[in-house]
């Protein structure tokens, strides 16, 4: 997915900067950058990859040689940035978060115009630098960004500083999220409000979609008024978010125990405890085992001092290893007990069908699992929450592809709480997972949890039910 942190102050900014940052790696593990701009030293900008380390280490040693007052950070799933522009409208520096299905049909279009393209990784054309080129086309930023809203299918969030501000645009659905904050000496604008209390600032209010604010260490002025629209992730108080984090006013942590609660009044399965997979999956079980009146205790827990992030490789079979890795059985709380086990959601199904053996070697006598979310049944075309590249990779398809024999078959059917095939697809998953219960949270219950109105919602991955929001505004 990805996440941003942007500030600017009447005072040095770099120590802001890079630690709001930091508080965004749990949304990504490819690529990490920061940019300040100075009025005498200009833009200052670094790149490096996360895939083998953290953002706190490989950016501490350079803080001296970042200085000024505004700058920009962002933790990225894809492409290098920040990317530095200079055009017609004057020299910028951009963040994205964004996923952007039609990058080559959009490329091949600016190529044929006679425009280029500089930063490649691994012969890909950089998205952000894609965002840059199309804001370029406009007559002034928010023309330029209104061009990138008319252009891409997908999403895009993002945040461009100039010499005299930074400019917050969020995605025309709000399919990600940006919140606004602000101290005594001035403002920022991130991913995540848990970037904000240590660093002393107090929420001011979310961007809403498609809305574009400029900030300067004075104020916010309102570039561009929102678009009316509201498709927000779901999947940010399922699994992405921080549980500290609130995202329209409402908290990420709140919204799991409220889902767990809720399922655990529901269920009538006989057991002796319950266990929550580390790490999203904490706050839904702490629910449950409220609503089911059942004694909480950690019969897993993740391997925090080298596992600290909740994201694994893109590469199957080391995410896999990675998977088994951080997560360690406490034998002794499972030893000769009926167990519930709550996660997030279930994608894949490898890691759980894995981590259910162990269970069971480990002297279990039942193995319940249950999930925060309805089962993923569509890819989801606007943020990329897995590495998937094929729906065929959801065990939900696969189940489908063998009683259908065409993985698209009947998906309403499947999609649709407690109808038989839905019945029926959950009862292969338990089986093929070797799990004594398998259970699902509603949709129902899901938006019920989060509060918001479901057309507000993005639900897509459960039901197939938004649509890209070029379609929205027609």
């Amino acid at each position: 997915m990805g996440g941003f942190f942007g500030t600017i102050t009447k005072l040095d900014c770099v120590n802001d900067l890079f630690y709001g940052t930091d508080y965004n790696s749990h949304l990504g593990t490819k690529r990490a950058g920061m940019v300040t701009f100075d009025k005498e030293k200009g833009f200052s900008r670094s790149i490096h990859s996360l895939e083998r380390n953290y953002f706190r280490s490989k950016f501490e040693d350079e803080l001296d040689s970042f200085s000024g007052n505004q700058g920009l950070g962002v933790i990225s799933d894809t492409d290098p940035q920040p990317i530095i522009v200079n055009s017609h409208l004057g020299r910028y520096a951009v963040v994205t978060v964004a996923k952007i299905n039609n990058l080559r049909e959009i490329a091949d279009e600016l190529l044929s115009q006679g425009m280029h393209f500089s930063e490649l990784s691994a012969n890909k054309i950089n998205q952000t630098e894609l965002v840059a080129l199309l804001i370029n086309m406009g007559k002034d930023y928010v023309d330029g960004i209104n061009k990138v809203y008319e252009r891409i299918e997908g999403s895009c969030s993002m945040l461009v500083m100039t010499e005299d501000g930074i400019i917050a645009a969020r995605d025309y659905a709000g399919r990600t999220p940006i919140v606004i904050g602000r101290k005594p000496s001035g403002y920022a604008v991130t991913s995540e409000t848990t970037a904000f209390p240590n660093l002393d600032y107090k929420v001011v209010r979310d961007v809403e979609p498609g809305e574009i604010v400029k900030l300067t260490a004075d104020g916010i002025e309102q570039l561009q008024g929102p678009s009316g629209c509201s498709q927000i992730c779901s999947f940010l108080w399922v699994y992405y978010g921080f549980p500290a984090s609130d995202y329209e006013g409402i908290n990420t942590e709140d919204v799991r125990e409220r889902c767990g609660k809720m399922l655990g009044e529901e269920d009538d399965t006989e057991a002796d405890l319950v266990c929550g997979i580390p790490d999203s999956g904490v706050g839904f079980a702490l629910g449950y085992a409220e609503g089911h009146q059942i004694p909480y205790k950690r019969a897993v827990l993740k391997y925090t001092p080298t596992w600290p992030r909740s994201f694994t490789p893109g590469n199957q079979s080391r995410r896999d290893l990675v998977a088994k890795m951080k997560l360690i059985p406490n034998r002794a709380i499972m030893k000769d007990n009926r167990v519930v086990f709550c996660d997030d959601s279930i994608v894949r199904g490898t890691q759980l069908r894995d981590n259910v053996r162990t269970f069971f070697e480990c002297g279990a006598k039942e193995v319940h699992a249950r999930s925060s979310c309805p089962p993923l049944v569509y890819g989801c075309p606007f943020i990329g929450f897995t590495s998937s590249k094929s729906d065929l990779e959801l065990i939900t398809r696969r189940i489908i592809k063998d009683f259908e024999g065409d993985e698209n078959a009947k998906l309403k059917e499947y999609a649709t709480t407690d109808s038989p095939e839905y019945k029926r697809m959950v009862e292969e998953i338990a089986r093929r997972l070797g799990l004594t219960t398998l259970r699902f949270n509603k949709i129902e219950s899901l938006i019920e949890s989060i509060g918001l109105p479901k057309c507000k919602v993005c639900t897509h991955c459960f039901d197939g039910s938004s649509c890209c929001f070029k379609k929205m505004k027609e």
